[in-house]
């Protein structure tokens, strides 16, 4: 990264911190309303090292790297379909179409009575918010391949999976991957929703104890803090991910 980029990113941070304590001062804002963000880093510090948010975040991060690898591989594939076949475009469309335009909070409390508080309903969850924008820049992605570049391909009798491999794909990859980075925070979102609709553990359960019987809002802006870190993280990581596999295939 580039060392500009690094300390525009940092320069953003102080200015949103001392926004943040600007806020807390001219409104006298108490800490069970608006912590300030001196108490929230101490909060933070003190729950790791106590012990307090790793437990949480490892159920949440799993249920995220789950959820978004099952929504994202099954989107891929639907996605390749939904482009090269117009009868599955036909078929699917609807109904992709429809289970989209339901609230995820509307199906979280159903899949939650449906499959029980475990795991399986919030990687789902998960999996579902994942799975149409990655289905739609995968279709995009595919459908703007460039036509010349497969006549070429048929020209050298290349098989259908050698098509796919070595020109679909990497010709479609910016936009899969621009999707999935969409995906990857959205993944994150499902999680919390999964976890607030039925769970005895993750980041989602403990912003509900830290605001409810524990009435510790310090706790609960930390939490939220790592729920924010992770999503950066994430974000990240598909970021790098795109640079070198797009770079590799060009």
């Amino acid at each position: 990264m580039k060392r500009a980029t690094v300390l525009s990113v940092i320069a953003a941070a102080v200015v949103f911190v001392v926004a943040w304590k600007a806020i807390v001062v001219i409104g006298g804002y108490p800490v069970f309303i608006l912590p300030p963000p001196e108490v929230v880093a101490q909060r933070f510090v003190s729950a790791w090292l106590d012990g307090i948010i790793e437990p949480h975040f490892l159920a949440t991060l799993t249920e995220i790297l789950i959820g978004f690898l099952v929504g994202g591989t099954l989107a891929v594939v639907i996605g390749y379909l939904l482009a090269r076949s117009a009868l599955a475009e036909r078929l699917l469309s609807p109904y992709l179409v429809a289970a989209q335009a339901t609230p995820i909070l509307v199906l979280a409390p159903l899949l939650v009575l449906w499959l029980g508080t475990c795991l399986l309903p919030k990687v789902v969850i998960c999996a579902l918010i994942v799975f149409f924008p990655v289905a739609v820049a995968t279709m995009v992605g595919i459908r703007s391949v460039d036509t010349r570049l497969l006549e070429l391909g048929r020209s050298l009798r290349a098989t259908r999976w050698q098509v796919f491999a070595y020109l679909e794909m990497p010709a479609a990859a910016p936009q899969i991957l621009g999707g999935m980075r969409v995906g990857v925070t959205l993944a994150v979102v499902g999680a919390i929703v999964g976890e607030w609709a039925g769970a005895d553990k993750g980041l989602g359960v403990l912003i509900n104890l830290a605001r409810g019987s524990l009435f510790d809002f310090p706790l609960m802006f930390a939490t939220l803090l790592t729920i924010a870190l992770i999503a950066v993280v994430l974000y990240v990581l598909v970021l790098l991910a795109e640079r070198v596999l797009v770079g590799n295939w060009r």
